[in-house]
């Protein structure tokens, strides 16, 4: 079987759409990744997620090795078996956690020494005890452990970061070779840092390509630098990546965000957005977002979004929907949550078809046009 396989199908520009082979199943790309934080994506169930066209999911290193624990994970047969899901899982290395979350975080050039955010015992996350949790776990697509700093700190800083990213990265891969049949039947990618600097990015993306890993992402975007912001630097930074590998752009995103990162040759994507707008009475449609809180939707007898065919759209009224997130009923953020994961994975397969078809422009462009008069995400 394969361990994993990249190929490209076609390209429209810089976008491209192809397949990840894997043991455990083909992703299609570009591929958007259900965040499944805790081994759960939340309000779902694993089959509703698969059935929404996702691929592959994300698990999360710090929440997991802090609650249950990866080596219980481990003793229970795996994340897959665990939470009942039988597809590609590809889980982070926990630094943007450790950094954001945990409390008192001391940083050197070992790892993060932090206090849990859930009881605050003490722990050291470094690149070696990463990849051994991210092993335990049974993650098929392993990240490497790197270090994350505002884009609005000084290139100095960002140098450092960088720097010490790409010693961590070797660390990474090392400990990951050392792994056994587990590194025999998965892959590992690198982390490109660098900020919105040009030279930066290149430097980091030289070093990565040095040490060698299956896929490549682009780190330290989405942080609150600005859609203009990000978009200029995926202008440059994917095409320091090889060609011929996936490469993933972190934590991103808003629908606009994807069709952007995507016409500037991103391949793979995860945000806890669509699972997070779901529990707050928030759908994503054609038209942008909806507000299902607002009173206008208590009478309104259609669907979310008339030219989705998901589950929820199929079967239910924005009134009753509105009904149930007013009331706080625990369906409600399941309807709602099942709805946004299918836009998301329904984007995906549109973008694949539109560059298999070479009219990326035009989607991108009529897609863009409806979101025109909520371009921001305000919700309505």
């Amino acid at each position: 079987m394969t361990r994993f396989a990249f190929s490209i199908h076609a390209t429209d520009g810089p976008a491209r759409t192809g397949a990840i082979a894997m043991e455990r199943g083909t992703i299609r790309t570009p591929a958007f990744m259900p965040v499944g934080t805790a081994a759960t994506v939340k309000a779902m169930k694993p089959g509703d997620v698969a059935a929404s066209g996702a691929d592959i999911i994300l698990g999360n290193t710090y929440h997991l090795m802090l609650r249950p624990g990866a080596e219980r994970v481990a003793r229970l047969g795996g994340l897959h078996d665990f939470m009942g899901w039988d597809k590609p899982i590809l889980t982070d290395s926990g630094g943007y956690q450790v950094m954001s979350l945990a409390e008192l975080t001391k940083r050197s050039e070992d790892g993060v020494a932090f206090k849990s955010h859930l009881d605050g015992t003490r722990h050291l996350l470094s690149p070696e005890r990463s990849i051994e949790i991210q092993r335990l776990l049974g993650s098929n697509i392993v990240m490497a452990f790197d270090e994350l700093v505002p884009t609005t700190s000084t290139r100095e800083v960002q140098a450092a970061a960088m720097e010490r990213s790409m010693r961590w990265a070797k660390r990474s891969r090392d400990a990951f070779d050392g792994g056994g049949a587990h590194a025999e039947h998965n892959a590992i990618f690198g982390i490109q840092q660098g900020a919105l600097d040009e030279g930066l990015r290149k430097a980091s993306a030289d070093a990565l390509i040095d040490i060698g890993f299956d896929g490549y992402a682009v780190g330290g975007l989405a942080v609150g630098e600005g859609q203009e912001a990000m978009f200029g630097c995926l202008d440059f930074a994917p095409g320091q990546l090889p060609v011929d590998k996936p490469r993933y752009l972190m934590g991103v995103g808003k629908p606009t965000d994807i069709v952007g990162a995507v016409e500037r040759g991103i391949d793979m994507f995860d945000c806890v957005l669509p699972t997070r707008s779901g529990r707050t009475g928030q759908a994503f449609t054609r038209t942008g977002p909806l507000n299902l809180r607002n009173a206008r939707h208590g009478e309104d007898q259609g669907p979310l979004d008339p030219s989705c065919g998901c589950p929820v759209c199929r079967t239910w009224s924005r009134a009753y929907l509105h009904h149930l997130v007013r009331a706080g009923e625990i369906l409600g953020a399941m309807l709602m949550t099942e709805h946004n994961i299918w836009f998301y994975e329904t984007l995906m397969a549109d973008l694949r078809a539109a560059i298999s078809e070479g009219r990326l422009r035009a989607f991108a462009n009529a897609f863009r046009a409806r979101y025109a008069g909520n371009p921001t995400g305000e919700m309505q």
